[in-house]
């Protein structure tokens, strides 16, 4: 059984209950849209509830995966930390997105493949004008991709690559060739995460989702970027040393979120904090 956990101080108080698809597409709606005040109705809320109002021109959830000592991956993959539930929170998440950003390495690593339009999001999906599937937007500066994947010559929504302004422009030809759409999000040769939201909320995608690699999630934590964090905490010790979830630079001043919502299922934890 899944179960959300309230913030009462009494461990006994938790409901025990499976959630349908629709109840999770709710808890996870992004600010300003229907059902973005919090979890399941008759579940309680671990922290401050979500508040609705107004949309914002672009937001940027993360959702990765972390063992109980904190690496993000296991033999390379993220794969081996996770469940059935977090798959399925990780389809709800996907099927609520205009697109899906990724860092070149994640690709490369975890063997992507275009974003399936799924029966069970298509009528919200429609009611909310977007394409049956998110697209994937995949982080690059160099564009050392194979353009020849399924994830760029046969997706339901177009393959954006995000670059700089300095790409090679051979690379750039060949991600176009393919059938992707090259977006410039820096003015140089490397890729500004600063930019990437404006970038694609110009062109009308602005419930953003990004599953990491850890790099790329620590470039948007350091730009200021990133709005939600929902981590998924598998009860497994690794040991070894892989990257945490989020992996770059220390910041100067730890940044501030507050907790949306923590669920269990078979002892993971799934947990949801968004910018204080």
């Amino acid at each position: 059984m899944r179960r959300l956990i309230s913030p009462t101080p009494d461990p006994t108080d938790i409901e025990a209950r499976s959630w349908s698809l629709d109840e999770l597409a709710d808890a996870y709606a992004y600010p300003g849209e229907a059902g973005a005040a919090g979890p399941p109705a008759g579940a309680g809320a671990a922290g401050a509830p979500a508040t609705a109002g107004p949309r914002p021109t672009a937001w940027l959830r993360a959702n990765m995966v972390a063992s109980l000592d904190g690496a993000a991956y296991h033999d390379g993959r993220s794969q081996p930390l996770s469940s059935d539930a977090d798959m399925r929170i990780f389809g709800v998440l996907r099927g609520l997105a205009d697109a899906i950003v990724v860092g070149a390495q994640t690709v490369r690593q975890e063997g992507y493949r275009p974003a399936k339009a799924r029966e069970a999001f298509a009528a919200r999906r429609a009611a909310a004008g977007q394409p049956p599937a998110p697209a994937v937007a995949v982080v690059s500066a160099s564009l050392d991709l194979d353009f020849s994947l399924p994830l760029f010559t046969a997706p339901r929504t177009p393959t954006l690559v995000l670059t700089g302004a300095g790409a090679p422009a051979e690379r750039v030809a060949a991600a176009e060739a393919a059938g992707a759409v090259v977006v410039r999000a820096g003015q140089g040769a490397r890729v500004d995460p600063g930019l990437i939201k404006g970038a694609l909320a110009e062109r009308g995608l602005t419930r953003l989702l990004t599953e990491g690699g850890p790099k790329l999630l620590g470039q948007f934590v350091a730009a200021g970027a990133l709005d939600e964090l929902c981590l998924s905490v598998a009860p497994l010790l690794v040991s070894g040393e892989a990257a945490r979830v989020v992996n770059g630079p220390a910041l100067t001043v730890p940044e501030r979120f507050s907790i949306a919502s923590v669920m269990e299922e078979d002892g993971f934890l799934f947990t949801r904090y968004r910018r204080f």
